[in-house]
């Protein structure tokens, strides 16, 4: 049987999250005029649309009493990432030695001086941001991060350059003017990787000013170059890491080596000069066969690898679940609980045993009995959910099983 993933929810089209409707305003619009074709630059209905997300004080947090260390943060000026020795420091703990860690004054003189402060990968370590850049990837279905930049008045981070990713630019404080020009590559691949001569001698398209509570979305390719004005700037970029066609051939082509056609040497001495015909010949019958070959594949399974792959690189949001885990044994039927919100339950067909259902949760797998599929669905609709309520599916004894277990990997909270 091909391994599909279908998800735990009711069967109804996806609805725009709160999350993309915070970045872009009307969400139709956006995804039909403006996603991966052209920027797109969002009303500010609230200059403290994202301040939930991050602010000044928490980064002051972040970087003073949390000890950071590198490649968690760095720090930038004039487009030239500063030597990591001039702003960390090395020490022990239990014996043990370490290097890269924050060090607090230095970073603060260097920032005082005119440099940017990047805290990078925030989605893994900032609760706020975490569970914003989920939302969003459970309406796009395409890989988030999140890195934020703290640049001083007047200052300059990056000189000009493209992403291979695409970005949503949420401004938190303070102003930053943006210069937005051609792309050098179109819809670029991670190996299209910037070149500053060649990005800034691109042709200017805008100028905009971002101010709290803007948002600019940015197609990956387009150069871009930022500098902040009056006053100190915070800005957050959430990058999404599109899943391409090109995915799609390379996991295709993978394939290919388990066949044997495709395993043949080429013909003996094809490197000399007076092989050159003979090679031309096998590249040609190569490229043949495989076009043949590429032509004959049944896309369905190369679309639910596709899927499953997704499904599984999506680590837990657990934020509270020690005050879960410690309420496990007063869980009973009178318990209340709900799906935890941004959590990853699907269900990946990939055998034939029909007794057996293998959860995706993220970054890990359970399997279950088959028999508990109506209950599970119920569990993981949305809505809170009385244990008792589970009564006319499964026995006292296996809707408590089934409820700690799922409390226990992180899908569900019990309320109250």
């Amino acid at each position: 049987m091909s391994p599909t993933a279908t998800p735990l929810a009711p069967e109804a089209p996806p609805q725009p999250t709160a999350a993309l409707t915070r970045c872009v305003g009307d969400v139709e619009a956006f995804v039909e005029r403006a996603w991966e074709r052209q920027p797109h630059l969002a009303p500010a209905p609230d200059p403290d649309a994202f301040a939930d997300l991050l602010s000044l004080d928490a980064v002051d947090s972040v970087l003073a009493t949390t000890a950071p260390r590198t490649p968690s943060f760095r720090l930038v000026k004039d487009g030239t990432p500063l030597p990591t020795s001039s702003y960390t420091r090395s020490g022990t703990v239990g014996g043990v030695r370490y290097t890269g860690a924050a060090d607090v004054a230095r970073i603060y003189r260097a920032f005082a001086d005119g440099a940017t402060i990047v805290l990078q990968s925030l989605h893994r370590s900032w609760a706020p941001l975490a569970s914003f850049c989920r939302s969003l990837e459970l309406f796009l279905t395409h890989p988030t991060q999140a890195n934020a930049y703290l640049t001083p008045a007047g200052a300059t981070a990056l000189a000009p350059h493209h992403d291979t990713h695409d970005v949503f630019v949420l401004q938190v404080h303070g102003h930053k003017h943006w210069r937005v020009s051609e792309p050098v590559v179109e819809v670029p691949l991670p190996r299209h990787r910037s070149r500053k001569e060649l990005a800034s001698a691109q042709k200017v398209l805008f100028e905009v000013d971002l101010g709290p509570g803007q948002c600019l979305y940015l197609p990956r390719g387009y150069v871009h170059a930022a500098t902040s004005q009056a006053a100190t700037s915070l800005h957050v970029t959430i990058g999404i890491h599109t899943v391409t066609v090109y995915d799609l051939l390379a996991a295709a082509l993978e394939r290919a080596a388990e066949e044997p056609a495709f395993r043949a040497a080429l013909p003996l001495g094809f490197a000399n000069d007076d092989r050159t015909k003979v090679l031309l010949e096998a590249v040609g019958a190569g490229l043949a066969e495989a076009s043949q070959w590429l032509g004959s594949l049944d896309p369905a399974p190369l679309a639910a690898d596709a899927r499953r792959r997704f499904w599984s690189q999506r680590p837990p949001l657990l934020e509270g679940q020690l005050g879960q885990l410690a309420r496990l044994d007063e869980l009973a039927d009178t318990s209340v609980v709900i799906r935890r919100p941004g959590s990853i339950c699907q269900i990946d067909d990939t055998s034939d045993d029909p007794s057996r259902l293998r959860l995706l949760l993220g970054d890990r797998e359970l399997v279950v009995p088959s028999v508990v599929e109506p209950a599970l669905r119920r569990l993981v609709a949305g809505a809170a959910v009385a244990v008792s309520e589970l009564a006319d599916l499964l026995d006292a004894e296996s809707r408590l099983v089934l409820v700690r277990r799922l409390v226990v990997e992180g899908v569900l909270q019990v309320r109250g």
